[in-house]
């Protein structure tokens, strides 16, 4: 028996395959395009998404009986807007997590509306990214397609309801439309009337774990899977990350250094503070976390070696780094804007300290070093709303380099773990199509039984109260250059 995880992500779905012991058997990997079509915009067409998931299964099945499959489920990306019409045809492109059309909107929603109002909604404070002020975009300026709006879904929510017929979405991935009263898990009256919206717009709300519906005979056609198979309401990419690194229980942390970065701390309730930017959300086990994402992290190094040094030889570039603690060089990793911990999309990122010494390599190391700093202060915000975090493991990309998990570890003055299988978003989608299947009683007896760690890495303590003194003077760079970019 088999189980298949699917992780919608920005720029490509993975999908991946697991058997009954938590042994991934297969990965397949389909790429689609993401469009720019102004400055700051960001949008996808979910056909493609779909197409491209359906693809991907006929390839990830290609000599398995589709009878040996228990059951799907899925992980995605956050925040996204998918609108249908009447007859469930989309209505526009999806506009994405990372799109930063929404500055107006957010301020509206914060500033006129409240932070303190939010926060007594939903838990949450608004930002440019989340679902809610996209919805405020739409009735201001495309108000003929606001008005045709019968279903608002997320991106992994459409492609279920492709695969079931079934408008559905779970808790962890319905906490960052702004919409969810997060706490009570319900969709938030005061936010629909809010937005002008019917709350049988939004789509019903389940648990990661809970079965949603059955794959219909279209899909069924389209993918290779056989209709009826179950399907598995699934998780947002981090809550199912989370999942994928057994990070389940108070206390529990993950770090992923990804496209985006995040600071990721379980618990069965945290204080909120309308002036403190972390995430308030339900996750994919049934309780809640605190969510600190930072919307550049591994794309940092990328576009720093792939558009600027115009090389793909990553390993080469920090091959001469080892003057850990001690580099003269500061990175903001703002290249567009920022979430948490400052919630300000005008502000970009920015060097400080060169001078005509500087080197390749100290710019290289700056890079790790303003993406580690920039977690750091998520993990002191957590800590002023109660988290009580003593270790973390950490995935993503960027903890491939033993060099930026060394540089993490010590920055955050935490001891860091890896686990075998690293697939993350998609891992834990399987695991949450194990569980809702039956295989296992709950999220944390499946995690407990399936996830195992390896490689830890501790913080030295010469090393630590070296980043200290950096952090330090790191933390004064956002208040400096604030004000520059909104001018």
């Amino acid at each position: 028996m088999y189980y298949i995880g699917i992780d919608l992500g920005t720029s490509a779905v993975k999908l991946l395959m697991m058997d009954g012991t938590g042994n991934v058997t297969r990965i397949v990997s389909r790429t689609y395009p993401l469009h720019f079509p102004q400055p700051g915009w960001a949008e996808q067409d979910p056909q493609d998404w779909y197409d491209q998931t359906a693809a991907g299964l006929r390839e990830l099945l290609e000599g398995i009986d589709p009878a040996e499959i228990e059951a799907v489920s899925f992980a995605g990306q956050m925040h996204g807007l998918v609108a249908l019409d009447e007859h469930d045809q989309l209505l526009r492109p999806a506009i994405l997590w990372n799109d930063g059309r929404t500055g107006s909107q957010t301020e509206y929603l914060n500033e006129t509306v409240g932070k303190t109002a939010l926060v007594g909604y939903t838990s949450n404070i608004a930002f440019a990214g989340f679902t809610a002020p996209k919805l405020l975009w739409m009735r201001e300026h495309e108000p003929e397609l606001f008005s045709r709006i019968n279903k608002i879904m997320l991106p992994k929510d459409y492609l279920l309801y492709r695969f079931t017929g079934v408008h559905a979405t779970d808790y962890s991935d319905a906490s960052g439309t702004l919409l969810l009263d997060v706490p009570r898990k319900s969709w938030s009256k005061d936010m629909l009337r809010l937005c002008d919206l019917r709350e049988d717009v939004l789509p019903q709300l389940y648990e990661s774990w809970e079965q949603v519906g059955v794959l219909t005979e279209d899909a069924a056609g389209d993918t290779g899977l056989a209709a009826g198979t179950p399907v598995i309401a699934g998780a947002a990419d981090n809550a199912a990350a989370a999942v994928g690194t057994g990070t389940i229980g108070a206390g529990s942390c993950n770090v992923s250094l990804g496209t985006s970065g995040t600071l990721f701390v379980c618990g069965d309730s945290f204080q909120v503070h309308p002036e403190v930017p972390l995430h308030h959300f339900v996750h994919a086990d049934g309780g809640y976390h605190l969510l600190g994402c930072m919307l550049s992290a591994a794309s940092c190094n990328q576009w720093w070696c792939d558009d600027i040094l115009k090389t793909s030889d990553y390993d080469v570039e920090t091959s001469g780094i080892s003057h850990l603690g001690e580099n003269p060089v500061f990175f903001a990793p703002y290249l567009t804007g920022e979430r948490c911990p400052h919630n300000d999309p005008d502000v970009r990122g920015t060097f400080l300290g060169l001078s005509r010494d500087t080197s390749r390599e100290q710019m290289t190391q700056a890079i790790f070093e303003g993406v580690a700093f920039g977690l750091r202060e998520c993990l002191d915000d957590a800590r002023r709303l109660g988290a009580k975090v003593e270790s973390a493991t950490i995935c993503g990309g960027g903890a491939k380099s033993s060099l930026w998990r060394t540089i993490t570890a010590n920055i955050l003055d935490l001891p860091l773990s890896t686990v075998v299988c690293e697939e993350g978003p998609g891992y834990g989608a399987a695991i949450l199509a194990a569980v809702g299947s039956g295989a296992f009683e709950s999220v944390a007896d499946a995690t407990k039984q399936l996830i195992r760690s390896k490689d830890q890495i501790l913080p030295d303590p010469d090393l630590v109260s070296k980043y200290e003194e950096r952090y330090e003077k790191y933390r004064k760079i956002y208040p400096a250059i604030r004000d520059l970019f909104k001018e």
